[in-house]
């Protein structure tokens, strides 16, 4: 008579030669206790099926291993997982992807745990795209790369997701977990603001805060600190968040964050002084919060933004006198600031560094070169595509049966032949 292990592999390739996918992910699924109580002879098993042939075999031991107590050779399970990312079969796993994802979580916490996020990244990144139908498409597998590029400070590995507007998320095994979806997001703007993309940073901070809610989420807390101090960098002040934000932000999130509120309400004085002190007062609260980078860059702005004033006033003016009014602490100072906004083109100016004047300059740009013509092409053609999109996704909430049902005013209740005991989902 067959052992346990062994029903296991027949079965799994049994099922997989026939191409019964649905039913195998149920057998696999009652397995688990099975595989557990043997689990020694797990890597036996692994030996005999095939990653790419067996897909979904493979995918269920791997996800019990991850699940035992202790991981006796985490080495080896590296290995193990590493492999079936590579050669595992992307249409077998979308049968299972909410155990695909849970492995990823899984492997992406154990090399959180151990301090080697850089591991894992080439890894992610091919198995979200064993998995995704679209590029534009969102997985949980999102949130878990965006945390080993900050782990690990290699964040542009992330920007080929991040830089892709997300039209679409997965179902992972019928439904998508909130968290992941903030996670997401929270992330991904932490990765834009550290790469000073801060107009990237803020949009996705702001998705993480206006995401709708019916309670407060520490994640969205969070975000909405960063949200303040990137919108006071980039704008100078905070901006206001969009009508259809939810309740609970006004309610009981911005009480939660009275320091940042503080800083912003002096930040609109343009005093440098002020900002100082403040900082000061509150900066207990932005270490623990580990926002003190993005705080001192906050006060970093203010010197530049009245810098950026004076040239609507001046056409030239003497390195000492800009350290006079912008509160600097003298002409070599100032000249530090003048030369890194040159450089990062926030404004156009000359230093005669003989007689240490500055000389401002009105954009040179004429916006009619080759470079800039293609640049314009490249715009509008990303307008006509979001134009596209947006009406594709009109037309599928315009046949949705909920939305023609509200629009109607009927309720479930008064649609022949569903069930009393059900309500509406809008109601």
């Amino acid at each position: 008579m067959a052992t346990a292990l062994e029903q296991y592999v027949n079965t799994v390739q049994t099922l997989s030669t026939q191409g019964n996918f649905s039913q195998l992910c149920d057998f696999i699924g009652k397995s688990s206790d099975v595989l557990t109580k043997n689990a020694n002879h797990l890597d036996n098993v692994l030996a005999t099926l095939d990653i790419q042939s067996h897909s979904l075999g493979v995918l269920g031991i791997l996800c019990v291993k991850y699940n035992l107590p202790n991981i006796p050779d985490f080495e080896t399970l590296f290995v193990q997982t590493q492999e079936f990312i590579i050669s595992c079969n992307g249409e077998h796993v979308r049968y299972a992807t909410d155990s695909y994802a849970d492995l990823c979580h899984k492997f992406t916490q154990n090399l959180v745990e151990r301090k080697q996020p850089l591991r894992g990244i080439c890894i992610l990144v091919t198995a979200i795209n064993k998995i995704q139908l679209f590029p534009a498409q969102l997985t949980s597998i999102h949130a878990d790369l965006c945390q080993l590029c900050l782990l690990s400070k290699n964040l542009k590995s992330a920007l080929q997701f991040l830089d892709q507007d997300i039209t679409d998320i997965s179902k992972e095994g019928g439904q998508f977990d909130a968290r992941d979806f903030l996670l997401y997001y929270y992330y991904g703007g932490m990765i834009y603001a550290a790469l000073k993309q801060y107009d990237k940073a803020l949009c996705f901070f702001e998705i993480a805060v206006t995401t709708p809610s019916m309670a407060v989420s520490h994640i969205m807390l969070e975000a909405y600190k960063k949200y303040i101090l990137v919108g006071l960098i980039l704008h100078g002040k905070v901006p206001n968040p969009p009508k259809y934000t939810s309740q609970v932000v006004a309610r009981y999130i911005k009480p939660l964050c009275q320091p940042y509120h503080d800083l912003a309400s002096v930040y609109a004085c343009n005093n440098p002084a002020d900002v100082r002190t403040v900082v000061d007062k509150h900066q207990e609260t932005f270490n623990r919060d580990s926002n003190i980078g993005l705080v001192k860059q906050c006060i970093t702005s203010v010197y530049k933004k009245n810098i950026q004033r004076l040239t609507k006033t001046f056409l030239t003016l003497s390195l000492t006198d800009m350290a006079n009014r912008v509160k600097l602490s003298g002409p070599k100072e100032a000249e530090k600031y003048v030369l890194n906004m040159i450089e990062d083109g926030e404004i156009f100016a000359t230093i005669n560094q003989r007689d240490g004047m500055v000389r401002f300059h009105d954009n040179p740009e004429k916006y009619n070169s080759a470079r800039m013509l293609i640049r314009l092409d490249q715009e509008m053609q990303r307008c006509m595509q979001l134009d596209a999109k947006l009406k594709e996704m009109d037309r599928e909430v315009a046949a949705n049966p909920q939305f023609v049902q509200k629009s109607l005013g009927v309720h479930e209740d008064d649609v022949p032949g569903t069930s009393c005991s059900k309500t509406s989902a809008y109601q």
